[in-house]
């Protein structure tokens, strides 16, 4: 079938994406395991000829449609299922039931939208040669779901290889409604966590010399960590160092024991992640020991940088312009510096991430509440783009690969 049939064929099924979308929205869940979600998404495509795998580690999924046309490329296609831990804001009548948790970051719109790519694909296998995987994953806020699910065996290894490509898309509410973007390259950053503890001797306000006061030593360690983004690092391959969280003592007249420093280390590149890591350490202690202080210092490693590969990236400007035009498609000039764990599976496998814009036509996207925000929204009328996209990109890889 023409590949242009996929947007009909998607707006066709638009109800159930969203019908879906909603009871994942309203029933939200965290972490590794999600098995509402799960349970949703297996009912929703229950009738779908897929061969489906799971676990251990994790209530992740991978179902897999076999083309009729014959053995050729395999091709993986990914939604995130987990929430947030946040309460949600937007008075919308299919509400977060769950207190304290929220779809804040368009996870449900993912998974309802890989569904109804499936639903698309399965419409189309006869014609397929090959095959199309599709990844449910739980975990990605955080907690490595991408990762424990490579680790499982799911997405492939032995005598099951991994697929010969990826594709991901991410919501954004503010952002064009429609606009799909990409970059070859770095997309989004590695994400690291620091938590730095400076151990002193408390005692009376009023006699500081007869302290080991931690406090302006915290200080002098958050301005030197400062100093590092500005001084260390090139701005052609830059970082981000945010200190997010300062915390000492419990009154106005004592001097506390400790002070706790905790941010956040962004980076675009593994050597610059690398780099980024140790003039922390290097600073904090070099610090600390020159009060006489001491520092304990954690360093939480998060998730890579989020590398898109540039005939991956092409070839979806392609897929884009053939479904929607040829100005569906905008190359983004920067990258985000926010993380992915999809990062894992494209350092396995040549793909890409894609954007997109969720914003309502009427609304001036510039002004939209962004991903994790309490009032974050999206237009529901984009997704059968989004399903019509991935099915788009399933579909012309497994004929024709990166060509």
């Amino acid at each position: 079938m023409p590949i242009e049939t996929l947007r009909q064929n998607s707006a066709q099924i638009a109800a159930e994406m969203v019908r879906l979308r909603r009871a994942i929205h309203t029933e939200p869940e965290l972490g590794l395991h999600t098995p509402k979600t799960c349970a949703k998404v297996r009912a929703a495509l229950a009738h779908l000829p897929l061969d489906w795998r799971e676990g251990p580690s994790t209530t992740g999924m991978v179902a897999t449609l076999k083309g009729g046309a014959g053995t050729g490329r395999s091709v993986l296609l990914r939604g995130d299922m987990d929430a947030l831990p946040m309460p949600e804001e937007t008075g919308v009548d299919f509400a977060s039931q769950t207190a304290g948790v929220m779809h804040a970051c368009g996870h449900d719109a993912h998974t309802a939208m890989l569904a109804g790519a499936a639903t698309l694909l399965a419409q189309r296998a006869d014609t397929l040669k090959g095959e199309v995987r599709f990844m449910f994953q739980p975990g990605e806020e955080g907690h490595h779901g991408a990762r424990f699910m490579l680790e499982d065996g799911l997405l492939g290894g032995g005598d099951h290889p991994l697929p010969d490509a990826a594709f991901a898309l991410h919501v954004f509410p503010n952002a064009p409604h429609g606009m799909i973007g990409g970059r070859a390259g770095p997309l989004l950053a590695a994400a690291d966590q620091f938590q730095i503890t400076v151990a002193g001797k408390g005692g009376h306000a009023s006699l500081p010399h007869e302290t080991m006061d931690p406090v302006p030593v915290a200080c002098e360690i958050v301005s030197a960590l400062q100093a590092i983004v500005t001084r260390k690092f090139s701005v052609f391959d830059p970082v981000v160092l945010t200190v997010a969280r300062i915390e000492a003592g419990t009154t106005f007249n004592v001097v506390p024991d400790s002070a706790e420093i905790e941010g956040t280390m962004r980076s675009l590149s593994a050597e610059n992640r690398a780099r980024l890591r140790e003039h922390v350490r290097l600073a904090a202690a070099g610090i600390a020991g020159a009060h006489g202080l001491t520092v304990d210092i954690k360093i939480i490693e998060g998730f890579p940088v989020t590398v898109c590969d540039e005939k991956a990236v092409a070839f979806g400007e392609v897929v884009a312009g053939d479904l929607f035009g040829k100005d569906a498609f905008l190359r983004l000039e920067d990258p985000i510096m926010g993380a992915e764990d999809f990062s894992y599976v494209l350092e396995k496998i040549p793909g890409a991430m894609f954007f997109l814009g969720v914003s309502h036509e009427d609304e001036d996207w510039t002004q939209c509440c962004g991903i994790h925000s309490t009032r974050m929204m999206i237009d529901e009328s984009v997704m059968p783009r989004g399903a019509a996209m991935l099915a788009g990109l399933a579909e012309r890889f497994l004929a024709h690969g990166f060509a």
